[in-house]
């Protein structure tokens, strides 16, 4: 019997047609920073660099028995949830998950993609908070999902802070919000732990298109840390690193044309190996 074995991370997530997000996206990060990727598909998008053309949702019994199937054998580390389509997805999801509350649970509420697109209804948003809030470890949104969210507009740096302890009060979880949509040159991210301890994180913004699936990657590079044994706080840090890098290998890239991918595979075993000394 072999001693080796590899970090498994499960994403729940759609399908990018495109290849730049969704589930896609995920699995390029997760297996690029050394774990091993595993899926429980939610829905099959048509889509591009230019937008959502149409969503082909998969029943929910069968994206149930896809987390079972891999939950009961692979036995994953982590678990990144993305795309949900409706409030029976939501509940189902749960369900599948109740038995593996051990697991730690990235959850990424994709409710508006990087051209504008709305992904899911209104009314899903209520049930988000009720069932799979409560199962996860983290929260990740990007401004207008927080803007969504906590009720509210979210303009500044302190508007997030603000934002970020109203969605906190839905269980015992962390919130990341994503400011890679504020305006300036710089980029902000605030990260309120489950303790109430605040961190804003600050980076340079990139001059590019190539965006698309940012969200996805980082929500599942975050898993796949977690899976390597960091916390959260060293995940969000070297998440963030491997996005940045990403992005810049990517920026003159032309895929498409409107919003590309970042470049997943630019050698970021160099920055684990790195990070994780």
């Amino acid at each position: 019997m072999s001693k080796y074995k590899y970090p498994v991370v499960l994403t729940i997530a759609g399908s990018d047609s495109g290849g730049g997000a969704g589930i896609q996206a995920d699995l390029k990060a997760i297996s690029s920073l050394g774990c091993f990727g595993t899926t429980a598909i939610t829905a099959i998008t048509a889509q591009n660099t230019l937008g959502v053309s149409s969503i082909y949702p998969i029943p929910v019994e069968f994206v149930k028995s896809q987390i079972k199937a891999v939950m009961d054998d692979l036995k994953p580390s982590a678990i990144k949830i993305g795309m949900v389509y409706s409030a029976a997805l939501a509940i189902g999801i749960a369900e599948a998950l109740s038995d593996y509350r051990d697991v730690p649970v990235v959850f990424d509420p994709v409710m508006v993609a990087s051209s504008g697109d709305h992904l899911v209804a209104k009314d899903t948003i209520a049930i988000f908070k009720k069932v799979l809030f409560p199962l996860a470890q983290m929260i990740t949104p990007n401004l207008d999902e927080a803007a969504i969210l906590a009720d509210m507009e979210i303009k500044t740096i302190d508007d997030m802070k603000a934002a970020a302890v109203r969605i906190m009060q839905y269980g015992s979880y962390s919130v990341l919000i994503k400011g890679g949509h504020l305006k300036g040159v710089d980029l902000f991210d605030v990260y309120l732990d489950r303790n109430g301890v605040e961190y804003v994180y600050s980076s340079k913004k990139i001059n590019t298109i190539n965006t698309h699936g940012t969200g996805c990657s980082l929500s599942s590079a975050i898993a796949s840390f977690i899976a390597l044994g960091n916390d959260q706080d060293q995940s969000i840090s070297k998440s963030k690193i491997y996005i940045q890098n990403a992005i810049e290998q990517g920026k003159d890239v032309k895929t498409g044309e409107g919003h590309g991918p970042l470049n997943h595979f630019f050698d970021p075993q160099k920055l684990v190996k790195y990070e994780m000394d």
